[in-house]
């Protein structure tokens, strides 16, 4: 038998000899694989998935025309929309929805009114609540707090007045409404608007003439819509009138390009586009990102990587610790047989590179035992607790269980060095 044959042999003989031992050894490399694993496949496609859907709860990117452009006046055309549009998917998967904001009238309160596609605005926003249908030619969309205020229902009718007056001190300025305008970043969720209503500097040189009430303030005429829908976010769009762009243009008499497109961006480094879309300065337009949205994205995937380190490093200093035990008690009960094999002229290198694969094999099963059970337990959490399905990463699974077997050689590490050192004249004597 040759020296490979023997040592395997000898091998095997130790780990059915006591089988106790290693099926302890297994199952220390077994849960501690299984946890790891397990939290690792969470950790890698549960933020994945999450990010996908957090981009169902609205825009993540805004871009805005510059104040002191043209474009502040006449909002981004079409072209213009086209353009950043496509340098925002370039960098992934997008969807956008635009709008074109004007001051409007109802019952002589000042009111937003929104001009929009939407299905554009359906697509980026999911988590609207929308009671009745969505706008529609000479039907309109209105916020949950307008209808609130007016006593508006499913199916009635709002008149609304437009005044070119009401927008001409704020022309240009609608689009910068709910953006801190100095840091880049807008802190509104989606709507490109903070409070819904006209700006009291657009409408107060209005509301009097040589110190008495202005005839004007109080005309109630305009043009008659249809109620299709009331929507109720909890946000500022709930202040919001939405109407399709094309009754906005009929409305105000006029055509001319959005205040606001928003985005919701796939790309990985949201920071670069945005500055990528800012170092344009002949696009005349401004891109900021939607704290709200990325803030709260960032924070969850922040603590699920804490707690994951957290928990593995508990786990990993609980799998040195076991198999280390197990393995120094089958050095204990093999005192005697290293003693002997010694004084018959094995190495102590031979005899460390035996325990040393030993605890190699008791790693590999506890590996792929522990990788097959912590999928298991991946799959039934994230259908549990997160809703969602996950798939078997198969490199994922490789480094889990060639990491096993090296903890598992290194928990031995002191044990087999303890080995190495006994002393033969010593066992033989005690025997």
């Amino acid at each position: 038998m040759t020296n490979t044959g023997m040592f395997f042999r000898m091998l095997l003989s130790a780990v059915f000899r006591r089988r106790s031992r290693a099926v302890m050894a297994v199952v220390a490399s077994l849960v501690g694989a299984a946890t790891l694993f397990c939290l690792a496949m969470i950790c890698i496609a549960v933020p994945q998935q999450m990010n996908q859907e957090m981009r169902a709860y609205g825009a993540n990117l805004i871009v805005t025309p510059l104040a002191d452009s043209e474009n502040g006046k006449s909002g981004i055309d079409d072209a213009m929309v086209e353009h950043t549009t496509q340098m925002v998917s370039a960098k992934g998967s997008e969807k956008h929805a635009t709008y074109r904001y004007e001051n409007v009238r109802v019952n002589a309160a000042p009111y937003v009114m929104a001009g929009v596609n939407p299905a554009q605005v359906r697509n980026l926003n999911h988590h609207w609540v929308v009671d009745g249908s969505w706008p529609s030619a000479g039907k309109v969309l209105v916020g949950r707090d307008v209808a609130d205020a007016m006593g508006l229902k499913v199916g009635g009718s709002i008149t609304i007045g437009y005044r070119a007056s009401d927008n001409a001190a704020s022309s240009g300025q609608a689009s910068q409404s709910g953006t801190d305008g100095t840091d880049g970043t807008a802190q509104s969720g989606t709507g490109g608007t903070s409070d819904g209503q006209t700006s009291s500097g657009s409408t107060g040189a209005q509301q009097t003439q040589n110190g008495h009430v202005s005839s004007d303030i109080m005309d109630t005429s305009g043009t008659e819509f249809r109620v299709a829908g009331i929507v109720d976010t909890g946000g500022s769009e709930d202040s919001i009138i939405y109407a399709l762009a094309s009754d906005v243009d009929k409305l105000t008499g006029s055509t001319r390009g959005v205040d606001v497109i928003e985005y919701s961006s796939g790309a990985s480094d949201l920071t670069a586009l945005v500055n990528s879309i800012n170092d344009m300065t002949s696009m005349r337009v401004k891109a900021q990102q939607v704290t709200k949205i990325t803030a709260s994205d960032t924070r969850i995937i922040t603590m699920l990587q804490t707690l994951f380190w957290i928990v593995s490093l508990v786990v990993l200093v609980l799998t040195l610790v076991g198999v280390g035990t197990t393995i120094s008690s089958i050095v204990s009960q093999r005192r005697n047989e290293i003693g002997l094999r010694k004084a018959l002229g094995a190495s102590s290198h031979a005899i460390g590179v035996e325990f040393y694969v030993e605890s190699a094999v008791y790693g590999l099963l506890g590996g792929l035992l522990g990788t097959a059970t912590g999928y298991g337990m991946a799959r039934w959490l994230c259908a549990t607790v997160f809703e969602r399905s996950i798939g078997f990463n198969w490199w994922l699974a490789v480094v889990s269980v060639v990491f096993s077997a090296l903890v598992a050689v290194v928990a031995s590490i002191p044990p087999v060095h303890r080995a190495t050192r006994i002393d033969p004249a010593v066992v033989l004597r005690e025997e």
